[in-house]
């Protein structure tokens, strides 16, 4: 298992040093010790807003990047390929102050896609995120897609 996903602090740490999330402004606030909930959260700042004043569409895009492909990863371990495929963002509102992104993966989810990729097959979930504002009101909606494999067994040189 990857060192990054044996302690979840190392995780939070790393991942809040991490320069296209630091200098973004975008930090993980909690992180559960079996990395299956997670919130990041964006605060208002003069590099990361927009011409009108609110925050820059790509930032709230990223706060949700690459949160449940890692978190996934480090439920499944190394026997799986895990990626961001696609991701989608309807903008609802003006983000303004801190917003927050929740992220959950349940059980549900990881014996799914144990199953759908058992044989080798790849699974495409889509995951949907919703960054909200302080007051709970929803400022963006995604829909992330992973793409997901069990990794083919390693030959052996006999």
């Amino acid at each position: 298992m990857n060192i990054l996903f044996k302690k979840s602090w190392f995780f939070r740490l790393i991942m809040n040093i991490w320069p296209p999330l630091f200098f973004a402004g975008i930090r993980i606030t909690a992180l559960s010790s079996d990395f299956k909930t997670a919130r990041v959260q964006l605060t208002l700042r003069p590099w990361n807003k927009n011409a009108v004043g609110s925050h820059f569409g790509g930032s709230l895009f990223a706060m949700t990047d690459p949160f449940y492909m890692l978190m996934i990863l480090a439920q499944l371990g190394n026997d799986y390929l895990v990626w961001d495929k696609a991701a989608d963002i309807d903008f609802i509102k003006p983000g303004k102050g801190k917003v927050i992104a929740d992220f959950s993966i349940n059980q549900q989810l990881i014996d799914d896609i144990i199953a759908k990729t058992a044989n080798g097959d790849k699974y495409l979930p889509q995951i949907p995120v919703y960054i909200k504002d302080e007051e709970g009101g929803i400022v963006a909606t995604l829909n992330r897609t992973l793409y997901i494999r069990r990794k083919k067994p390693k030959a052996t040189g006999k």
